[in-house]
This record gives structure tokens, sequence and C-alpha cells, in this order.
């Protein structure tokens, strides 16, 4: 063996010595954690003073053997009790890092990220399945949520205000399994919109006067195309001045505004009852007089009373569906409307679109990760039949040698019948740009 090979060796023994040191460091100041504070009086307090909190017991344990550490060394025994007693364990990293906005953890060693629109295997691991499932019970139980055998999927959020779903064996058969969807410290606003290229200046002043003239507007998209994140951006538009309620299944809506209620579903318990659904919340919000309702998004019945709020009165209403196309959103209203159970003719249903949905804004996510705002459309009557016609639209040419969707944001020429409203109200975007 080279002495080159030798000083290589030594210096991998040290490595390993040293980390094993470093373990046996941690493992005894947790253990030492666990005997002697009250975690359970830790763990009731904000995230910010729970780390604080642990930070001074460990170091004054540290104090207290006159134990002589490096500071890095130091810094890595904290955060790592700090991550597994009160946070997240391996997922700390992640989400502390604000470029990544989807974390996915398919197993012990297969987790991924989404960072920039694209997916990527993230440099972390769990101990094994067990740790997962420690950190999902972490996550789930002081929302007053179940997840179990008998009950192997629940949706909770984190904190800051990230939506998690988690997912046990049996459903998923090979780990416990774990979907956390990011969100910013500081909102999108229109402006972070124009520049990242999801629209272009004259839409975002069209939708800006479509707000702020009280327009109904429906947003469609596909899984994580960013219906909610455009959804946020709308809200900025809304005058000062008015009522809002907002009702989701899992609360996710940040508006920055003063006279707002926000109300969340609530899933059942463990003997089956004390479930709160969103068309309870929808029939509940009327009676809170509301200038405006907003719902997250619709998936089932409500999508009747949500049409109905927004026929009575109730202007300038938003909501979001699931849908890849603005015809296709229309479809999925009308089965939604059909599960309600009332025994409504295609005819009828028809007649509470027009009323109620002035837009529909197509959000879409490309090949290449980026989300564009694809369409703005009118919904119309067009001789007793229900008409989309697109106002703007986004036209794809192709792609560029790194995989990139190129194309245009176009006006096609339609000058909708809501510009009639804007005008009403003061405003005349299309008619500016003349």
């Amino acid at each position: 063996m080279s002495w080159v090979q030798k000083l290589k060796a030594q210096e991998h023994s040290y490595e390993h010595q040293s980390n094993r040191a470093l373990d046996d460091h941690i493992n005894h100041f947790k253990q030492r954690l666990l005997n002697e504070a009250n975690l359970e009086t830790i763990t009731s307090m904000p995230p910010d003073k729970r780390k604080e909190t642990i930070e001074n017991l460990v170091l004054q344990m540290v104090s207290e053997e006159k134990i002589i550490l490096k500071k890095s060394e130091l810094k890595q025994i904290v955060d790592f009790i700090i991550h597994e007693s009160v946070g997240y364990g391996p997922l700390e990293k992640l989400l502390d890092d604000d470029s990544i906005t989807e974390i996915m953890v398919n197993g012990p060693t297969e987790i991924y990220i989404e960072r920039n629109g694209k997916i990527s295997k993230a440099d972390i691991r769990f101990r094994d399945q067990k740790h997962i499932r420690h950190i999902i019970d972490r996550i789930i139980a002081p929302l007053g949520r179940r997840i179990d055998e008998s009950s192997p999927m629940a949706d909770a959020r984190l904190h800051d205000g990230s939506r998690v779903n988690a997912v046990l064996p049996p459903i998923s058969l090979d780990s416990p399994s774990m979907t956390i969807r990011k969100f910013k410290k500081d909102p999108f606003i229109m402006d972070d919109l124009i520049t990242l290229g999801t629209l272009n200046r004259d839409m975002g002043e069209f939708l800006d006067a479509a707000i702020r003239s009280k327009s109904n507007i429906l947003v469609s998209g596909g899984t994580g195309s960013g219906k909610t994140t455009l959804l946020n951006v709308l809200s900025e538009f809304i005058p000062v001045g008015e009522r809002l309620v907002t009702i989701e299944d899992m609360a996710e809506l940040r508006f920055d505004y003063d006279n707002i209620v926000r109300l969340e579903a609530r899933p059942e318990n463990v003997e089956g009852t004390g479930g709160i659904t969103i068309r309870q919340l929808v029939k509940n919000a009327l009676r809170m007089r509301p200038d405006r309702i907003i719902v997250g998004e619709v998936r089932s019945s409500e999508a009747f009373d949500m049409l109905q709020a927004m026929n009575t009165g109730h202007e300038g209403s938003l909501t979001t569906v699931h849908a890849n196309s603005p015809k296709d959103a229309i479809g999925r209203l009308e089965a939604m409307v059909i599960m309600s159970g009332l025994q409504l003719t295609p005819e009828v249903i028809s007649k509470y679109f027009i009323g109620a949905i002035d837009l529909i804004v197509q959000i879409s996510r490309l090949v290449d990760g980026r989300r564009k705002i694809t369409k703005i459309s009118e919904l119309v009557n067009e001789n007793g039949y229900l008409q989309v016609n697109d106002i703007f639209v986004f036209d794809q040419t192709g792609t560029d040698q790194n995989g990139y969707v190129e194309g245009t944001f176009k006006a096609t020429g339609y000058v909708p019948k809501i510009n009639d409203r804007f005008r009403r109200f003061g405003y005349d975007p299309l008619q500016r740009k003349g």
C-alpha cells in the first residue's frame, strides 16, 4: 500500500470514528432530553419557541458535562435532536429550502422533490418505515385527525400552511407514503406570475378588471397546475371594504384581507360522526352576509350550492375545479350538480351556469414543468346553448433544444359580453389595447 493510500485509509478511519462519536453524543443527549425535559409542554409551544427551548436545554447539558466539541459538531447535535424530537426528522432540510415546491416520500430511501417544475431524488433518507410512520403521526396527531390501518389515508397541514397527504399500508403496498405541497413564505403576486411567464401583462390587466368588476370566475386546471396559487393572486384585486368567506377542504388560501372568515371542512371522527362537508359550509356561508364566497375547490354536490350562491347576489365569487379545458370544466360541473340528488334537466342546469359563471381561466402545467394560463374564456348563452368563447389563449409553437415549451400569449379578437360590465365599473382593458 502506498503512503497516499495509507493516508486516505487513516482519514477514512478517523472520519468513521468521528461520526460514531457524534452519533453517541446525539443518542446520549437525546435520551437525557427524553428523561429530564417536559416534552409535552415543549411540543405545545409555537415552532420557533420549541426549537429555541430545546437548543438551550441541549447546550446546557453539554456545558454541564464539560464536553469539548467543535462548533460544527455542536450544531449537528442540536439540529438533529430538534428535528427528531419536535421537528419532522430528515424532512426539515427540505422544508427549509424555499426553492422546493413538493416533497414526495415513497419509502425510507425513495424521497423525491420538485424544484422549478422538475422532479429529482433528494439526498436524504429515513432510518426505516417506522421512522416515516413516526413523522406522519407527528404531523397528523396535533390536528386531531386519525390515521391507522383501519383508516389508512389522511390529509393534514403543517404550521406554515403546507398541505400534507399521508397513506399507510395496506393501501400503500410498499411503505408508508407522504406527499407535501409546500407554499411560499411570501405569496406570489400578479407581477411575479407575469415575470415567470404564467401570463402576460394584458391578461393580468383583464383579470384585474374582472375581479374589481365582480365577475364570477371559475379557475380550471389539472393536478399541480397552480390553481390555488392563482386564486391567491387574484384575491389581491378584491377592493377593500367587502366581506369575504373562504371555504376549503384543507385550508390553503392565504388572502391578505381584513374582513374575512375562513371555513374548513372536517372529516368524520373515529365513530363516523361529526364530519362537516364543503356543501354544509357553502350553505352556512350564505347566512354570514358575504359579499364574495371563495371555495378552494368544488369536487362534489357542493357545486350546485356554489352556483346558486353566484346566482343570488354573491357576484365576484371564485372557485376552482379539476379539469383540463374550459369545456371539460363545464362537463365536470354538470356531473357534480347531478350528484346533488336534485332532479334537474340539462336545460335547467345550463341556465344555472349562464347566470353563475362569467369567466373560466384555464391554467396548465406544461411538459417542461412550467405553469401557464392557456385560456381565458367567457361562458355565454348562444341561442339557448352554452358556448365557451376564448378571449386569450397561449399558442404553443414547439419546444427549444433544452425542452422548454415555446409559444406566445394572444388575444383572439373576440370581444366578450362581460366588457359591458367592465365599463359600468369604469374598466375597459380590451378597448385600451385597441
